[in-house]
């Protein structure tokens, strides 16, 4: 029962917890530093170990078992909250007054913004609690701790000498915290009223260590379950870390009195399950009388529903154990139904009644349905990756003479070298299609008397094919019709079945290949290859000779081309300079000194077509102001110094 303060007569000095609160206080402060240390080291290495070992189970192992430890931690930090309150109420400390000196007002908007939110956040820790917020900070870091390393697709792997050092840490640490809870379960509520509910956390802790210890000592190359139990120990701690964060959260909307006993926030309901024998409904019961005030025992349906409970179970279980006596045989199936282990009749699809199991039961049987055996298998099976569609084709593909295909099954048969008598090989792949007889007798047949109708098949088809390609030859087999060839085989391993009574029937047989071994197609494409490349040898000789010979020729030929060139040219400049002398001779002959001078001017102005030319008239200014030339530009450049000359009528300087 909780003490209020604030009741007239209310004395705490003779309640046995408080008089102790301040020892427990001081024990869970202990046992609270120290498991929360080994729960930092635990992390830290947990960091470590993933940085190297990201795939091992030793991150995922560590960091749940600290969760599980800093859960217990929560539990322990909040009943410290609870006795420390009990212990400064039972030792008041007196408080010396101190005045106080007024503070100056904040002059500016920004420092009265600040001062408002700081007295509001105080105001809001106070009505909040700091317990409320560390239980709740407590359980958030060990959900987010579980969620980083929840993966269920780690591989299983050797842990070496660790795993035992590790397993027995665990084990030994299990061991002092079991001392310990034994200890909190046998104390008196009226001396500390929330040792029961830490017990429970230990419980929980206990539980993760010894879960993980036994992932370690059965850890192997071989063993996957120690790796996914070492992730779903999470689980555990995880739920209670839910439970303490949810109550946390709807601790907000209770009323908070400083002067009213504070009750225990890190109680967990998934934690008081961890009792032998389990009692949930129980455990229910209490926790809604004590949250609620709700008696369930008062409730007279529940009570009938309690004393009922047992003749309903055994009523739906009897109804139960009847149904099984129903059976239903699907449409592609037929069901041999045996009473008291006897064949006595066989059923087609549809429901069907008989005595309940294990009186009569039914063995289902196929109904028509067709199946394709080959010869041969492979000898390990192992799972296929699925091909890219744009990627290169897969091996099984590969139907050439030079691959050995999984379906073939080599076969001794008779040849000749000369006179000689000598035998071959050959691989053949020949498949059969058969199904369960659709007879009643051939399906008791094939389920009594044969208990493996694809190895009974296979067994026969070697024995048939054996004798039969023993008296054949290669080149009789390549050349035989490969139809009639696959239906004198289907009859002969349809006559031994028959005499077996197998109940099996042979649809049909196909031959699909028939050819030599992989490696005589080997050496046959050898002998292929290298006759391939002498021709292309050939051809590449060939085609050098070709290519020296044009060359020869384009050579030859370019330099007739150009000596042709050469004489066409120069029998064109000596007409052209010949047709020149003539018409110059009769142009002089016609005009005389004319020609000579008009001639002369048009070499004159071509060879002074680049040079600088000062023309002079005699009319230029007057008798009285002859004019004046510049004749620097025309000076040696040997004589810097400029002239000034007169210039007379009609005369050039």
């Amino acid at each position: 029962m909780q003490v209020d303060l604030d009741i007239d007569g209310t004395q705490v000095t003779g309640l046995p917890r408080f008089q102790q609160a301040a020892t427990q206080g001081r024990r869970l402060r202990r046992l609270a530093i120290g498991l929360a240390v080994l729960a930092g080291a635990g992390w830290v290495l947990a960091f470590f170990v993933g940085l190297f070992a990201a795939q091992s189970l030793w991150p995922a192992l560590l960091v749940n078992q600290s969760a599980a430890l800093l859960v217990l931690v929560a539990g322990l930090q909040s009943a410290a909250w609870v006795t420390q309150w009990r212990a400064r109420v039972i030792n008041p400390v007196e408080l010396t007054p101190v005045t106080e000196e007024p503070q100056p007002a904040p002059d500016g908007w920004y420092e009265r913004l600040l001062d408002r939110l700081s007295q509001r956040g105080v105001y809001l820790l106070r009505q909040i609690g700091a317990g409320t917020l560390w239980l709740g900070a407590w359980a958030l870091l060990v959900l987010l701790s579980i969620e980083q390393v929840w993966n269920l697709a780690l591989p299983a792997a050797a842990v070496g000498l660790s795993a035992t050092v590790g397993a027995a840490f665990a084990l030994l640490l299990a061991f002092g915290l079991l001392v310990i809870e034994r200890q909190l379960a046998q104390e008196n509520p009226a001396q500390w009223p929330e040792a029961g509910a830490l017990a429970q956390l230990l419980r929980v802790t206990i539980i993760s260590l010894v879960l993980g210890a036994a992932c370690l000592l059965f850890a192997s190359e071989n063993s996957v379950w120690p790796v996914r139990l070492a992730v779903m120990i999470g689980i555990l701690p995880g739920l209670v870390a839910i439970e303490l964060l949810l109550r946390a959260v709807l601790s907000l909307f209770s009323p908070r009195r400083e002067r009213l006993e504070p009750t225990l926030l890190a109680r967990s309901f998934v934690a008081d399950l961890l009792r032998w024998p389990p009692q949930p409904l129980l455990a229910l019961q209490h926790e809604l009388h004590n949250r609620f005030g709700i008696d369930l025992r008062q409730i007279w349906a529940f009570s009938y529903m309690r004393r009922a409970f047992l003749p309903v179970l055994a009523l739906v279980a009897a109804v139960g154990w009847l149904l099984t006596g129903i059976h239903e045989i699907p449409l592609q199936g037929r069901g041999i139904y045996e009473r008291f282990g006897k064949p006595v009749e066989v059923f087609g699809p549809g429901l069907h009644t008989g005595l309940p199991w294990p009186l009569g039961r039914v063995l289902i049987v196929e109904n028509g349905v067709v199946h394709e055996l080959a010869t041969s298998v492979a000898e390990t099976s192992a799972p296929t990756q699925p091909e890219s569609a744009e990627g290169p084709a897969p091996m099984t593909a590969n139907r050439l003479w030079d691959a050995s295909h999984v379906n073939d099954k080599s076969q001794v048969i008779a040849s000749s070298r000369g006179e000689q008598q000598s035998f071959q090989i050959v691989n053949m792949d020949v498949r059969f299609v058969y199904r369960i007889g659709l007879t009643d007798q051939a399906a008791l047949a094939a389920t009594y008397n044969s208990a493996d109708v694809p190895t009974l098949i296979r067994s026969t088809a070697s024995r048939i094919l054996v004798h039969d390609f023993a008296s054949r030859t290669l080149d009789g087999l390549l050349g035989a019709d490969r139809v009639g060839l696959g239906e004198e085989i289907g009859r002969a391993v349809q006559s031994d079945l028959q005499k077996l009574d197998s109940g099996v029937e042979i649809l049909a047989t196909v031959v699909e290949a028939i050819h030599p071994p992989a490696g005589a197609a080997n050496a046959y494409h050898g002998v292929q290859a290298a006759q391939i490349g002498a021709q292309a040898l050939i051809s590449r000789e060939r085609g050098a000779a070709a290519e020296a010979s044009n060359q020869a020729q384009l050579q030859a030929s370019l330099a007739k081309d150009q000596a042709t060139a050469s004489a066409h040219e120069i029998n064109a400049t000596a007409r052209a300079a010949d047709l020149k002398f003539s018409a110059e001779q009769k142009a002089y002959a016609s005009a005389g000194q004319a020609f000579v001078l008009e001639q002369y001017l048009s070499q004159l102005s071509q060879g002074l077509s680049k040079a600088k030319l000062l023309v002079l008239d005699h009319r230029l200014g007057g008798s009285s102001n002859p004019p004046t030339i510049d004749l620097r530009t025309f000076t040696l450049p040997a004589d810097p110094t400029p002239a000034r000359t007169t210039a007379q009528p009609g005369v050039a300087h």
